[in-house]
């Protein structure tokens, strides 16, 4: 089987050029690490508001060119960055990031998570307590799943194991990760850079960066 490098830290997963995020993923080791102060990052935003945003209602900032369908529905706090599109029937749960010139689709759920720039989740996503790093693509009704059945803290299945002492973790999607229709990825999962997962997936651990995975005894080197 093809093995690269399994990156789980987080100067390896993403390139974070949104501004009030810099701080916040440059002191992270871990990008899971992140999530717990996602509330807390709206909240300090909220108060210092930023330049070329707007207050579309109590608690939610939104910036220039973004489209918001009317049967949307964003519940506080959030930040929608400009230029993108929510589609009808998405349901933002709050504490949710949004950068510049993402998709956010018909029927998908977003809460406590993080989308970079240009993340595309179009159609029935649910991605909860995750990370997208930038040009990451879902799927249609590809999902990240955050809550173990036993509702244990979540361990990350590296080369090595990793307690994170989170009860909540769903995908950790590195820079251009692309998830096919139909998958789903178990708690705690990380895709590594400009990786593809195959439709119809179950996907567990850490896949490699660079690579496609075909099912978890198939994982091959991307050309």
């Amino acid at each position: 089987m093809f093995v690269n490098k399994k990156a789980v830290l987080t100067k390896d997963l993403f390139e974070c050029d949104i501004p009030y995020l810099k701080e916040a993923f440059a002191k992270a080791k871990y990008p899971w690490e992140i999530l717990p102060q996602i509330k807390g990052i709206v909240q300090k935003v909220l108060q210092e508001c930023l330049p070329g945003y707007h207050l579309l209602k109590e608690g939610v900032l939104v910036g220039e060119n973004v489209s918001i369908a009317e049967t949307a529905t964003i519940i506080p706090p959030a930040i929608i960055g400009s230029g993108t599109e929510i589609r009808p029937g998405a349901y933002l749960r709050g504490n949710v990031i949004v950068g510049e010139n993402c998709v956010l689709g018909n029927s998908s759920e977003f809460k406590n998570c993080i989308l970079l720039y240009h993340v595309q989740a179009p159609h029935y996503n649910y991605v909860g307590d995750s990370i997208l790093g930038n040009y990451a693509h879902m799927g249609a009704g590809s999902i990240c799943s955050n809550l173990k059945s036993d509702g244990k803290n979540i361990v990350i299945h590296g080369d090595e194991d990793i307690e994170t002492g989170l009860r909540k973790i769903g995908g950790i999607l590195a820079d251009h990760a692309d998830i096919g229709c139909g998958s789903v990825l178990n708690p705690g999962t990380v895709i590594g850079k400009n990786t593809q997962v195959y439709p119809l997936s179950m996907v567990r651990g850490v896949v490699p960066e660079n690579s496609i995975y075909k099912d978890k005894d198939n994982i091959v080197e991307k050309k």
